[in-house]
């Protein structure tokens, strides 16, 4: 095992992006060891400042679930070998650092065609969106999605899920900034929050799912407009309030109301990261998926993706840069 450090953004207290701090951790030791050239920022990433997420490590550690890069070593039998181009999802942080250590079941080959600022945005994002729609909530072709946040890393990867799905898409925003972000995903029609209810509603006679990332009143208004055989995909919880449903109204309505928890999910089928990312990759190859970049960030500058993120002042997806521009590190 090597002995070298590598720099790696910091988590120093569980205070918000502003304790990030640049410091060293050793050369992990897995399955697969990457060296980063970009880092997802995932709100995930932003409730690991806090100390709010599911796990909780302890400090000084590196949040980061997503990157993409070059096999630094893997070990026998993995599939994998150095240089190697891949995308991977560390699992639980570990990804704002110059090298991380991975299962190999967490790692998918990164194809030439696609750059490393694309393909970092095709780990969790995307394979939420895929996972939810098409494994999780039954996506069939020609059915109406409803996609709340449409401008944000998740949204803008479920417009165009369902889009290359073959779902006619209605996508909720806030503003006209937004607006265009998720025009620039692929949804042609946009609708904004301020009167999204009546809108949907004039445009569609109820909806066949709903993928909501956002929670709280949105929620509560979306199992309303449910067609029968409607299911409502639960991303998470932005707004804040953990939303609670009347079973009755399932039960009366035959609707459906559908957890979707992808890394979750990961320990309980191991080979869905790596088939939902081939799938994937297929359809970035294909041309019909592309992640919409909104920033890039220099990786000492990853607090202020963070912060951007924790405003809202991010429109698309987010990524930090490891490395010099060089052959598919910043290639869009």
């Amino acid at each position: 095992m090597e002995n070298s450090d590598v720099r790696a953004l910091l988590v120093t207290e569980p205070a918000g992006p502003a304790a990030l701090r640049i410091g060293t951790l050793p050369v992990p030791d897995a399955e697969v060891v990457i060296d980063v050239h970009a880092a997802g920022v995932t709100f995930p990433d932003l409730l690991l400042t806090h100390g709010r997420y599911q796990v909780r490590p302890e400090p000084p550690f590196a949040p980061g679930l997503e990157v993409a890069g070059t096999v630094r070593r893997a070990a026998p039998g993995t599939g994998f070998a150095p240089g190697d181009r891949v995308v991977a999802f560390t699992g639980h942080g570990g990804g704002y650092a110059e090298a991380v250590g991975v299962p190999a079941a967490h790692v998918v080959p990164l194809p030439e065609a696609i750059g490393f600022v694309d393909g970092v945005g095709l780990m969790v994002n995307y394979q939420t969106a895929y996972f939810g729609l098409a494994e999780r909530g039954r996506l069939r072709a020609g059915e109406t999605v409803l996609v709340h946040g449409a401008a944000g890393g998740v949204g803008t990867a479920a417009v165009q899920v369902a889009l290359a799905l073959g779902a006619r898409v209605l996508a909720v925003v806030s503003d006209d900034a937004k607006a265009a972000v998720a025009r620039r995903a692929g949804a042609a029609e946009v609708i904004r929050t301020d009167r999204w209810v009546d809108e949907v509603r004039e445009r569609a006679d109820g909806v066949d799912v709903v993928f909501d990332p956002v929670g709280g009143d949105r929620f509560d208004e979306s199992l309303r407009l449910l067609r029968p055989d409607g299911r409502l995909l639960v991303i998470g919880f932005t707004e804040g309030r953990i939303p609670q449903v009347a079973v009755n109204r399932l039960l009366l309505r035959n609707i459906d109301v559908v957890g979707v928890a992808w890394g979750h999910y990961a320990a309980i089928d191991p080979g869905m990261i790596r088939r939902v990312g081939t799938a994937l990759a297929d359809l970035a190859v294909a041309g019909r998926v592309r992640p919409v970049v909104g920033r890039t960030y220099a990786f000492e500058d990853g607090a202020e993706a963070l912060a951007d993120l924790e405003a809202r002042r991010a429109a698309g997806k987010s990524v930090l840069t490891f490395r010099p521009a060089a052959p598919g590190v910043t290639g869009r």
